[in-house]
């Protein structure tokens, strides 16, 4: 949204005030305005009345959150329970699916200055609570001291809060996290102080294969002694891993892994695939909403057979092996060595004989894919958050594929790929939001671009 000029003294951080909350900015916090001065405030709804303390005051707007309840939206139902991992469960579900389709919708017209293209109706959730197939843990201590393993608090690095059940999870990952965390505190262990870097325990990271029924742990620690074969014994699950790590920085990625029982790599299924994941590899964390994002994929890609498809940064190949069944051939590129390893290990566990899977920048290694296989038919992207760089944009307008099917994590991030897109003679054509993350503000969509033959 446009933020205006403010008409009054820009409030101070720390202050307090009073807002009505009018809209919910993408992202997820509550926009109210005084004198024409925009707030964003966490953890408030449209309709909210509430006493806002500023984190964050800059000339045209101001951050902050909600410490009061002063009068609650008309909209307002009753959480079901405490879970930082869920702020928009006080919001009805319908609400949610509305407003993140307007995300949608506003990004493209107002960032990308795009029009004359199909807004398709949201993809609602499968499952609405316990759809995640992967949770990151941290520990921490709570005010006794005593060692508790959640999330952060909003707004907090230092503080982590406890969960006696969270209801993103299974309850066989809720039953893991707990018997890790009983075994902990067994042994005295102390988790890892995000201010000093002293203490022993950082993350607890719980994978499971929605289809499968397989679960994995991994604990990521600093470095120490740690008794393995007493942990193995104490938790039950298909693979238990311990990572330490020496960075300073809470990460579960990197460091030295081991297996302390099982296997390391988590199988899962999606549609008629059976996949190998290991333990970092990015996958889709809602396997259920991942088929029906892939569905959206493959319905927009219009594959009849022969095309050559280009599957860009494609992990462990989840995408493209969807598409590969239809499509003339397949090539997918991945910076990530260990995810194009599993890529070419799940190419072959479901005899997909005519994909082919390379490690490289994308920026860097587009180029050199267009020379050794032709140029594409079809491109499917799928980038981080960040987006694409301008570069990149240049490298698929040089590679010249008639359609191209971006699957998007952030539609902020969209809008100006898109624009840059259809600037270089491509058209949106559709685009359809699926809601993989329920009670939460994230929003995935599907967009499909077409060029001119």
């Amino acid at each position: 949204m446009d933020v205006p000029t403010p008409t009054s003294e820009r409030p101070r951080r720390g202050a307090e005030l009073e807002l009505r909350i009018d809209s919910l900015a993408y992202g997820g916090a509550g926009v109210a305005r005084t004198d024409g001065y925009v707030v964003f405030v966490r953890d408030a709804i449209p309709g909210d009345r509430v006493r806002a303390q500023v984190t964050k005051s800059k000339r045209s707007y101001a951050e902050g959150r909600a410490v009061e309840l002063l009068e609650p939206s008309p909209e307002r139902i009753e959480p079901r329970a405490h879970h930082p991992g869920a702020p928009w469960q006080v919001l009805p579900y319908e609400r949610q699916l509305e407003t993140k389709a307007a995300q949608v919708e506003d990004a493209l017209r107002r960032i990308g200055r795009l029009d004359d293209f199909a807004l398709e109706p949201i993809e609602p959730a499968v499952e609405r609570w316990r759809y995640r197939n992967k949770l990151e843990y941290s520990f921490g201590a709570d005010e006794r001291g005593e060692l508790v393993c959640g999330f952060h608090a909003p707004g907090r690095f230092d503080r982590i809060e406890p969960l006696d059940d969270c209801l993103l999870a299974s309850e066989r990952g809720n039953a893991v996290r707990e018997q890790v965390l009983a075994w902990c505190r067994s042994e005295g262990l102390t988790a890892w102080d995000r201010r000093t870097h002293d203490g022993m325990l950082r993350n607890l990271v719980v994978r499971e294969g929605r289809r499968t029924g397989q679960l994995q742990a991994r604990l990521v620690t600093s470095e120490g002694p740690l008794r393995a074969e007493a942990l193995a014994g104490a938790v039950d699950c298909d693979g238990l891993l311990w990572t330490r790590a020496g960075a300073l920085g809470e990460t579960t990625a990197g460091g030295d892994t081991r297996v302390l029982a099982g296997s390391a790599e988590l199988e899962e299924e999606i549609g008629d695939l059976r996949l190998k994941i290991s333990p970092e590899a990015f996958f889709q964390t809602n396997t259920e909403m991942a088929e029906r994002l892939y569905g959206v994929a493959a319905e927009y890609a219009a594959l009849r057979g022969w095309e050559r498809v280009f599957d860009l940064y494609c992990g462990i190949g989840t995408v493209g092996l969807t598409l590969a069944a239809r499509a003339g051939e397949l090539w997918g590129l991945e910076v990530v060595e260990a995810a194009v390893a599993d890529a070419i290990d799940n190419a072959r566990r479901n005899d997909v004989e005519h994909a082919h899977f390379f490690a490289g920048d994308v920026r860097l290694a587009l180029r050199e894919l267009v020379d050794q296989a032709g140029r594409p038919d079809v491109l499917v992207v799928d980038p981080p958050r960040a987006g694409l760089s301008k570069k990149i944009v240049r490298r698929v307008i040089e590679a010249a594929p008639r359609r191209i099917v971006y699957v998007s994590c952030n539609p902020t991030t969209l809008a100006p790929n898109a624009a840059q897109l259809t600037e270089a003679g491509w058209t949106l054509r559709r685009v359809r939001p699926v809601d993989m993350f329920p009670q939460t503000p994230h929003i995935e969509c599907v967009a499909l671009l077409e060029r001119a033959a």
